[in-house]
């Protein structure tokens, strides 16, 4: 495997995303908190620049011990990326969309060392 250098960890915000090009590829480095992921920047829906939509936490229904439906809240350990063409939603942490997981955003491998962001290629 080939190690890219794509960026300094201090170029990225919590929250922000930074695009590069590998070739003929344009991948997303995005960082949530400590955490650094990265993924190719085409949705497999329509070609859309997913990474590029926002992100948000999972909206999930509460239901009581009755089974009756009380309202929905966020889930901050499920962060969604939202492509911007059609709204198709993917899980921050391994690519897969939230209703069909056999739609993924090519993932990469991004790591750390000496300050500096890396790609596994």
């Amino acid at each position: 495997m080939t190690e890219i250098q794509v960026a300094q960890i201090d170029d990225i915000a919590d929250g922000g995303t930074r695009l590069v090009q590998v070739g003929d590829l344009e991948i997303a480095i995005i960082r949530q908190g400590l955490s650094y992921f990265a993924y190719q920047n085409v949705c497999p829906h329509q070609g859309g620049p997913a990474c590029e939509g926002i992100r948000m936490p999972a909206v999930e229904d509460v239901i009581d011990e009755h089974g009756i439906f009380t309202g929905q809240r966020f889930n901050d350990a499920d962060v969604h990326i939202v492509c911007p063409w059609h709204g198709y939603e993917f899980h921050l942490a391994d690519g897969c969309n939230v209703i069909n997981r056999s739609l993924k955003l090519r993932k990469f491998d991004v790591f750390s060392r000496n300050g500096s962001l890396y790609l596994s290629m």
